[in-house]
């Protein structure tokens, strides 16, 4: 590669790396989706129905005043 053509193959880099850091002036709202793994979906259902249990408990706590 001769000289002309390395320093072409430099500024593109920094061109890029330059555009990489800029941040979307509107991202999207949806986020992307990821794969869940099934411990990730156990603890998600366990914290669920730890909050259905609190608020069952604490409605029926109220029922009894």
């Amino acid at each position: 590669m001769n000289r002309k053509q390395e320093m072409i193959k430099k500024l593109a880099k920094r061109a890029k790396a330059r555009q990489n850091k800029v941040v979307p002036a509107n991202p999207s709202n949806k986020p992307v989706e990821r794969y869940i793994s099934k411990a990730e979906r156990e603890k998600i259902a366990l914290a669920e129905a730890a909050e259905q249990t609190v608020a069952t408990e604490a409605s029926s706590e109220t029922d009894k005043d």
